[in-house]
């Protein structure tokens, strides 16, 4: 799985104080340990930065590339910013992150990815919205970003399409939907565009003691339909557990078994059913009912674990 590392983020406070502070330290520890963690590439997300965009996308780009050689993505709805981070990359290929099928996005941001030699990451999202149906999606992809990115002269495994995670709180109907985009987009093309996604989402909105667990079996699900790259947190140890014992095949727990099963109905669009856990042990129900919940077959509540 390759893990594109979520910690750089504007949304969190520690973040923005140091960004505002211009602690160069904070942000390259921040890189180290993500790459040490098993991160991939690492994610720089910035928010749009108006007043100071062109300072502070080549300041930041520039101290963590001191301090780790794997790529960078770039995240900002800023155009400017972006490049003026993109110019000033001297190691990895850099990742955009992202464009989406609205007009002018879709215009300017493949046109960088070509001049700078960056791979990008396209959002399934037109200006009405995000689609619900998983067809809808991948009709996003193939009439918008797909020929875009052949328009400019991008090779196909450069795009990355994102089908859109989105909260189980909330936007549960888009959960089961988000699979089968997953699992369809990898035949769209010869080769076909490569596949991300961020992960986290799917959790947004839901109390803290309940987030990892979501993450977890919808992380086994999707890698059952053929992710193999995500917008993810390297530092939760048991999801990178997970990750281990389905690309091992471990079967060394009951825990792992179940892991390995889930991985496989979905890979087999089949479903795993109560006759596979065993219901003395509390994680595997909480595997089976977060299942529940993430194939929209029982109402999302805070309590879902409980009940």
């Amino acid at each position: 799985m390759y893990i594109i590392g979520e910690n750089i983020h504007i949304i969190s406070p520690s973040v923005k104080k140091a960004l505002a502070e211009r602690d160069a330290e904070f942000f390259k520890k921040s890189a180290i340990q993500q790459v040490e963690m098993g991160a991939s590439a690492v994610d720089l997300n910035l928010g749009r930065q108006k007043h100071e965009w062109e300072e502070i996308f080549p300041w930041i780009t520039k101290i963590v590339q001191e301090v780790v050689d794997v790529p960078l993505s770039i995240d900002s709805t800023n155009v400017d910013g972006i490049e003026a981070a993109l110019k000033v990359i001297t190691k990895a290929r850099p990742i955009i992150n992202s464009t989406s099928a609205e007009g002018k996005r879709l215009e300017q941001v493949p046109l960088l990815a070509k001049k700078y030699d960056a791979q990008l990451i396209a959002l399934t999202l037109k200006k009405e919205g995000i689609p619900v149906g998983a067809d809808e999606r991948v009709n996003i992809a193939l009439e918008y970003l797909i020929p875009r990115a052949i328009e400019v002269g991008m090779e196909m495994p450069d795009l990355i399409i994102d089908p859109l995670v989105l909260t189980v709180s909330g936007c549960q109907e888009y959960c089961p939907e988000l699979i089968e985009a997953v699992r369809t987009i990898k035949f769209a093309g010869d080769p076909p565009p490569s596949i991300s996604v961020g992960l986290s989402n799917v959790s947004n909105a839901v109390p803290e003691e309940t987030r990892p667990i979501l993450n977890r079996v919808y992380l086994a699900m999707l890698m059952g339909a053929g992710l193999e790259m995500m917008i993810a947190d390297p530092f939760d140890e048991k999801q990178n557990e997970v990750i281990r014992i389905i690309e091992e095949r471990d079967e060394g727990t009951a825990l792992g078994k179940l892991y390995l099963k889930l991985h496989d109905a979905t890979e087999a669009m089949s479903e795993i059913t109560k006759a596979d856990i065993d219901e003395n042990d509390p994680e595997q129900v909480a595997v089976w009912k977060s299942v529940q919940v993430l194939l929209n077959k029982v109402i999302y509540a805070d309590s879902f674990l409980e009940q």
